[in-house]
């Protein structure tokens, strides 16, 4: 089968770039209301776009004031989503550390279900404070234990989707039997985290279990991406980078006995579309005139894991302050790493960094025309540095537009992008097969 280019559309209020909201072009009223979702997820479909994502943390992570995202509940979003399309996949992001395996496979079972197999879980350990807060927690777990509670999630979860075998539904009336107990199984999982029962109280879903997806770059991560997820998404900023991340994720899951084209690989990107290239860099600094540098510290100092607050905006950003890890062998963080690297290869002053880090909190963001957005994404994706991407617009709607009214159709052009779907599952627009029960 040849290959083909996927396309997420990476839902986020008003757009990826923060300050987005400000601009009177922007949406910013309607990021609670759920017709603008439906909305977008409607012209993703009409575009014939993979699936839609929402990320989500479960807490107010930045308490600035000038800005709120993420508040609206991913999974019950996306079942609103689910009544008004037909085909698009549905992703959203749930953590392995704030939630219960039981309550969480049913939730997506219920998704898959509801939409006919289309759901997608984003798989995250979360890392944020605020977050572990909000469930009781003192501060989250450190990163190795929330690693290995991840591991043993997933295998918990698989198992309560696979506990009821593809045919164990009968609602057979002249024998006066609903299911076939036979084909129904307990999972009596016992682990270092979890002790579990089972079976689900849901027959298996239409795909059978969700498409896995994980979105940590640091070297655990990796291994947990390798070993699970049928697709990955992450952040780079240069084609070296991106290719170097593409061959390890395929590596690894070879390593892991996987058959390395069954795990996609799906940078994040940001594109300003204009009709000329000074057009469209205009519209880029316009909305970084208007972001907030209280706002922008704050992001920083999540991604870089330290304050900045003693540095004058002018002052250039000290390499010193990583250490290591623009260093792939001790990549503990990946968007540490991200932001390492561009302080180290451009050597920005506080200012430019925070600039550079508004569009889209360290994924790649570019600015042009139609061809030239089209250009990168399809060099990207025949250089070996990305099966797709996550198109993360800088302001919706506008940029979303002209992404779907003006890019996709040069992809499909190039042969590169569908024009129609070839199925209604997630799994079908990934070119994945339905997975075997397990147990």
């Amino acid at each position: 089968m040849k290959r083909q280019l996927v396309l997420n559309a990476f839902l986020h209020d008003a757009g990826h770039h923060e300050a987005a909201w400000r601009h009177p072009k922007s949406s910013g009223e309607r990021i609670n209301d759920v017709t603008y979702y439906q909305e977008i997820a409607k012209r993703a479909e009409a575009a014939k776009m993979d699936a839609v994502f929402l990320g989500d943390i479960p807490a107010i992570a930045n308490g600035t004031g000038h800005r709120l995202s993420r508040g609206l509940d991913p999974i019950t979003l996306l079942g609103a989503v689910s009544a008004v399309t037909t085909h698009i996949g549905l992703i959203a992001s749930a953590s392995t550390t704030l939630s219960d395996p039981y309550t969480l496979a049913r939730q997506f079972a219920t998704l898959d279900t509801i939409s006919n197999g289309r759901a997608g879980w984003n798989i995250v350990t979360t890392f944020a404070k605020a977050a572990a807060c909000n469930y009781g927690l003192e501060d989250m777990p450190a990163h190795s234990e929330r690693y290995r509670r991840a591991h043993e999630f997933i295998d918990v979860a698989t198992k309560l989707w696979d506990s009821w075998g593809d045919n164990a539904l009968l609602i057979d009336r002249d024998r006066g039997l609903f299911f076939d107990k036979s084909k129904v199984n307990e999972i009596n999982h016992t682990g270092e985290f979890y002790k579990i029962r089972g079976p689900l109280n849901l027959p298996r879903s239409p795909q059978g279990r969700p498409v896995l997806v994980q979105a940590g770059s640091s070297n655990d991560g990796r291994s947990f991406a390798a070993l699970h997820a049928d697709a990955v998404f992450t952040a780079h900023q240069t084609l070296g980078d991106a290719q170097h991340f593409y061959t390890d994720i395929k590596r690894l899951s070879q390593d892991f006995g996987r058959n390395p084209d069954h795990i996609l690989v799906l940078p994040g990107i940001c594109p300003f579309i204009a009709d000329t290239s000074n057009e469209a860099l205009e519209f880029e600094y316009e909305l970084n005139r208007l972001t907030s540098t209280e706002y922008g510290l704050a992001q920083l100092q999540v991604m870089a894991g330290q304050s900045f607050d003693d540095l004058s905006l002018d002052d250039k950003v000290p390499l010193e302050r990583f250490g290591a890890a623009g260093n792939v062998v001790d990549n503990k963080r990946g968007r540490r790493q991200v932001v390492a690297n561009i302080v180290e290869r451009e050597r920005p002053t506080l200012r430019e960094l925070l600039h550079r880090l508004a569009g889209a909190r360290g994924h790649f963001v570019v600015a042009g025309t139609p061809v030239e957005i089209a250009d990168i994404i399809t060099n990207w994706f025949k250089s070996g540095a990305a099966d797709g991407f996550n198109i993360m617009p800088p302001m919706y709607p506008q940029f979303f537009d002209r992404f779907v009214d003006e890019v996709i159709p040069i992809l499909q052009d190039r042969g590169i992008f569908r024009s129609e779907y070839n199925g209604s599952t997630l799994r079908s627009h990934y070119g994945l097969t339905r997975p075997n029960v397990i147990i």
